[in-house]
């Protein structure tokens, strides 16, 4: 399925917030034509991160703009634009985000999980472009997995489709061994020291990544067998030692029980830092009122 490259020639905003990062950027003919960056306190009330977002987009907002998207990092009701309890915001319990972006800006708004952004995003903008079946696979203090399905977003009811990270796997579940979480709780380690230390080629450090990346493929393959999508796209902040796993993923990958499956699917690292700002910027693409 192919989009309407028209669309990419509209204004739109893209915001994703993790808790702590908000992103936010206006796209114009594809591209970014303003971005900014904020640390917030996640701590404070539900009025002023709100509050944040508002005068956050405003920096970047102007009358060419169609629509906004925004990407969060929980369940989302994607019909009422309503967030539920996102990871690392505890004053959030059910925000109606959409209407009051609406109110405050007086254009459609968007929002949807961060992981679908991502994949939204890759099938936009990034490395997917040229397919229509995809799972994009975010991994960094915790796992999650975008759906692209005949070259739309599949969300779920709730934007909980593809929570493959609560899969159970060995006597955690997948995304223990498929986060920063894995390194820390096993092996003591931050994500950043391990990665400096196989930079250098120790040899624990190359032979953990060796062992996330059975675990990461264990996963990928667990995606296979419920999707059989074109390809995978690999993101988020593991995606930066992607060279010290990739032998080790791929190796088990290849003992996907289809062959004809292992032969045709393409395994993809991520290569835009802002892909899953472009995907929430996306959603207003993929919802056909901008």
């Amino acid at each position: 399925m192919i989009f309407n490259q028209e669309k990419l020639y509209k204004n739109v905003i893209g915001v994703t917030f993790g808790g702590k990062d908000l992103h936010v950027a206006r796209i114009e003919n594809g591209a970014i034509a303003q971005y900014t960056h904020k640390e917030v306190n996640n701590r404070e009330t539900e009025e002023v991160i709100l509050n944040e977002i508002i005068s956050t987009i405003k920096t970047v907002h102007n009358d060419t703009v169609y629509g906004i998207g925004v990407g969060m990092p929980s369940l989302v009701d994607v019909k009422e634009g309503i967030v539920y309890k996102p990871t690392n915001i505890p004053a959030w319990n059910k925000v109606r985000l959409r209407d009051i972006l609406e109110e405050n800006f007086k254009i459609p708004v968007f929002v949807n999980n961060d992981a679908n952004c991502f994949a939204l995003g890759e099938k936009y903008f990034g490395v997917a472009k040229d397919f229509d079946n995809i799972a994009g696979i975010t991994i960094g203090t915790g796992m999650g997995v975008g759906i692209i399905i005949n070259g739309k977003l599949y969300s779920g009811k709730n934007a909980g489709a593809g929570e493959f990270c609560s899969i159970p796997y060995r006597d955690h579940d997948y995304e223990y061994y498929c986060s920063t979480k894995y390194f820390e709780e096993k092996y003591g380690l931050k994500n950043s020291i391990l990665f400096s230390r196989a930079q250098k080629k120790d040899k624990i450090a190359l032979a953990i990544y060796e062992l996330f990346g059975i675990d990461l493929g264990n996963a990928i393959k667990t995606i296979m067998y419920a999707l059989d999508p074109d390809a995978v796209v690999i993101g988020g902040r593991l995606a930066e030692a992607y060279d010290f796993y990739k032998d080790s993923m791929m190796k088990t990958v290849k003992t996907f029980i289809y062959q004809n499956t292992v032969k045709h699917i393409k395994i993809l690292k991520s290569e835009e830092k802002n892909i899953s700002t472009f995907g929430a910027a996306a959603l207003c693409f993929e919802n056909g009122n901008v």
